[in-house]
């Protein structure tokens, strides 16, 4: 991993699956910073520093997206196709987390370039297993280019 501290955004409007993956955060003792937002509307607007989202240090860019696909407003399918088509966005490693398992979701969701795509699991310990292996793979071993550099 690049240096410096890394955050992972969180898109997802179930309220419990927001607390159960802090949860397992804390469980696999992940420093790094978690954030959330609730749908994809928020999402773009955290990504893009506007509303609530302007102050950098309190929300800062993420190094990894995990996505939920079925939301309010803007789902995650939508706001995948608006991240890609972002040259300033593209780059952002972009984890599908959903409960979808449907292969045109699947087939769709890397055609929309998604990095990865997961089901969620059935359990909190499925998840922390998950978490466990995102942690592993995105934030501890591949080279993600750092944000701040180009700042």
């Amino acid at each position: 991993m690049n240096g410096g501290s890394s955050s992972v955004l969180m898109a997802d409007d179930d309220a419990d699956d927001r607390l159960l993956t802090a949860d397992a955060f804390r469980d696999c003792k992940l420093a790094n910073a978690l954030h959330f937002v609730s749908d994809g509307e928020e999402l773009l607007a955290y990504l893009c520093r506007r509303g609530q989202f302007v102050d950098e240090r309190r929300f800062p860019m993420p190094s990894l997206i995990l996505l939920d696909l079925n939301m309010p407003r803007m789902d995650g399918r939508e706001a995948l196709r608006e991240m890609k088509s972002s040259a300033h966005l593209r780059h952002i490693p972009v984890v599908i987390l959903t409960t979808s398992s449907a292969e045109f979701d699947i087939r769709r969701s890397y055609e929309e370039g998604a990095n990865s795509y997961i089901t969620k699991p059935a359990s909190f310990r499925g998840l922390v297993d998950v978490v466990g292996l995102l942690n592993r793979y995105w934030l501890q071993t591949v080279a993600l280019p750092d944000e701040t550099a180009n700042h």
